[in-house]
């Protein structure tokens, strides 16, 4: 559910290991490759460069004859004469340059005597070519040859490398967490006790094998983890493998997708393979509902890419081999969606519901994620944990990560409960805005605001209101917070008829103060409506009966269209429609009466909320002038 962060569990994959992961490309990589590729082409330009101009100057155009040389020797038209074995390298007097050849064992100057010519006269140096001089040259004569080597050895090195991308492309992307390094515990996740104690059992199967093989007890192969997101479903999976110290493979239901047709069965083999190898470990899909959900739905057939992938993997987990020593966990928050025969025992064996953590689990989340933060002396956590009811481990998280960048942004160096309930209301409503109002529009909604709260205060089985506002966040021009006091496990006919007079309870007062009707209230009147069809529909709380009415789906006809609903009459639905118009109307009604009857009241916090803005619980009730009423 929560846990601090902590230096990556993953350590670089060994040799043997690349294999079984496959390869993890990434952007800098490419990036770099890329670059690096650049620069290499133009150095082997440049070194070519060289040949070539080796090549053109040295056509026939620059070539004379022996007997030439030895001519314009004698007519002191040239200067410098070096040699470079049987070659002649000539340099005139008018900046020209000759090449002619020579006997090997020849000597230059013995030609030149042997032609009658004065060496004193002829005004002409001749040098040997230093060994410096002769390496440069031949480097520069074998270079290019061993730079079209390398070149071509870097172009089929690349072939190679795309053949083996596409040869590689059905292994599996899993990401390989090596035994021992999972720094995550029990103890790192918050709260979900009834989870742990289940996982618990997970671990010691995985620790010792054998006892349980002695008695015949079978290793669950599956352990299926369902519930809302940010519960903490992941870092539980995570905590599995960092007990139990074996080795923990995770991938994503998406990732065994690709447009090429059977790479997703590939990958499935590829994993459980994997994993055998491995063994003892875990392997951890992710969203698994991606690959999971239920065959023969919707307009795809029969044998596309998802349900071939889903055929695999059920072969693998429960076909003819056995995985005594590989546990696969996967977590959801659609279980309803899932295949049958994929939450099937033998398949996933255990299902485990991580549920929205309680106020003691709260309490606990919150210890963890403010071990790294400073916090005034005066933060009251019980306060904190009570204000923050139907938040998920990553909502804490969040809002208290959120606190401590308005504290820096600020430059503060404590973190106090002003923060904080700034930072739960950005969490759920988004960051405060002012909007240009002009004063009729900032007065209909202090009223509005003042509608909920007076409605909510005088109705006896209402949540108490926490913090009135009339600055905008999100979409809502003002907001008014009215958060359960307690965890409900239930909730009762009493408390949703409250709620929907509470709901209706804003536009009751501007129609009563102004006369008049606005379109604020269109959230309001839909969740006025969800909560009333609900009533009738889902719960069977109106004169209709215990019955549902809503859409039920055949889910043991794998044939059916998946959400084909199962229609009921013309005239029942007639009375279902009238049921809910009655408990909307009921709550209408209420919500007029009591806001009639308490106007005083209203007109004193519209004022107040104007005023100031916004007005937390205790300024609120101090305005009502009475206790709220007690539920029963």
């Amino acid at each position: 559910m929560a846990t601090p962060k902590k230096k990556s569990d993953t350590n670089p994959i060994k040799p043997a290991d690349k294999k079984i992961v496959g390869k993890q490309f990434h952007m800098e990589i490419n990036l770099s490759k890329f670059f690096s590729r650049g620069i290499l082409y133009v150095l082997m330009a440049l070194l070519f460069l060289p040949f070539f101009a080796s090549l053109f100057s040295s056509s026939e155009d620059n070539s004379i004859s022996l007997s030439k040389f030895v001519k314009d020797v004698r007519e002191q038209t040239v200067s410098e004469v070096k040699v470079a074995g049987d070659e002649l390298r000539i340099s005139y007097k008018d900046g020209a340059n000759k090449i002619a050849r020579k006997e090997n064992n020849q000597e230059v100057l013995s030609i030149l005597v042997a032609a009658g010519i004065d060496l004193a006269e002829a005004d002409v140096e001749v040098t040997n070519l230093s060994f410096g001089e002769m390496a440069w040259e031949m480097a520069l004569n074998i270079l290019p040859v061993l730079l079209m080597f390398v070149f071509f050895f870097f172009i089929f090195r690349q072939a190679r490398g795309a053949q083996d991308g596409m040869m590689g492309i059905g292994r599996s992307k899993a990401k390989l967490f090596v035994k021992g390094k999972q720094n995550t515990k029990f103890k790192d996740v918050g709260g979900m006790d009834e989870a742990k104690q289940e996982l618990e059992e997970i671990v010691d199967f995985l620790k010792n094998p054998k006892k349980y093989q002695k008695v015949g007890a079978r290793t669950p192969r599956g352990v299926l983890l369902v519930g809302p997101s940010g519960t903490g479903k992941t870092l539980l999976a995570r905590a599995v493998a960092g007990e139990a110290s074996v080795q923990f493979l995770s991938i994503a239901g998406s990732e065994f997708m690709e447009m090429l047709v059977g790479v997703g069965a590939s990958r499935a083999r590829d994993l459980f393979a994997t994993a055998k190898k491995i063994a003892p470990s875990i392997i951890f899909i992710d969203e698994i509902d991606a690959i999971g959900r239920m065959r023969g739905a919707g307009n795809m057939g029969g044998h596309d890419e998802r349900e071939q992938t889903l055929n695999q993997i059920l072969v693998e987990m429960d076909g003819f081999t056995q995985n005594d020593n590989v546990i696969v966990m996967a977590a959801t928050n659609r279980g309803d969606m899932l295949d049958p025969a994929l939450v099937r025992p033998g398949r996933f064996d255990r299902r485990v519901t991580v549920n929205l953590p309680d106020l003691e689990e709260r309490k606990y989340i919150l210890s963890i994620h403010a071990k790294s933060k400073p916090f005034a002396t005066d933060v009251n956590w019980d306060r904190v944990a009570k204000r923050t009811v139907g938040f998920s481990g990553a909502d804490i998280e969040n809002m208290l990560n959120e606190a401590a960048i308005a504290v820096a942004r600020a430059g503060k160096t404590e973190i106090n409960m002003n923060d904080i309930e700034e930072a739960s209301l950005k969490v759920k409503l988004g960051p405060s805005k002012r909007r240009m109002q002009d004063e009729l529009e900032r007065k209909m909604t202090a009223y509005h605001e003042a509608g909920h709260a007076v409605v909510a205060h005088v109705s006896t089985f209402a949540d108490p209101v926490h913090r009135i506002s009339i600055v905008s966040r999100g979409r809502a021009l003002g907001f008014t917070l009215t958060p359960p006091e307690r965890d409900k496990l239930q909730t009762t006919k009493s408390e949703l008829i409250d709620e929907i007079a509470v709901l209706l309870g804003g536009r009751a007062a501007e129609q009563l103060v102004f006369q008049e009707l606005t379109a604020g209230a269109s959230s309001d009147i839909d969740r006025a409506t969800r909560i009333a069809r609900a009533m009738v529909v889902e719960y069977g709380m109106s004169d209709l009966g215990a019955m549902n009415f809503g859409p039920q789906f055949e889910t043991t006809n794998y044939n059916r269209a998946f959400g084909e609903p199962m229609k009921i009459s013309d005239a029942l639905q007639e009375k279902v429609d009238s049921a809910i118009q009655e408990f909307i109307s009921a709550g209408q009604k209420r919500a007029m009466q009591l806001i009639t009857k308490y106007r005083k009241q209203l007109d004193a916090v519209s004022l107040n909320l104007l005023e100031k803005e916004s007005l937390d619980g205790d300024e609120f009730a101090a305005l009502m002038g009475q206790a709220k009423a007690s539920q029963v």
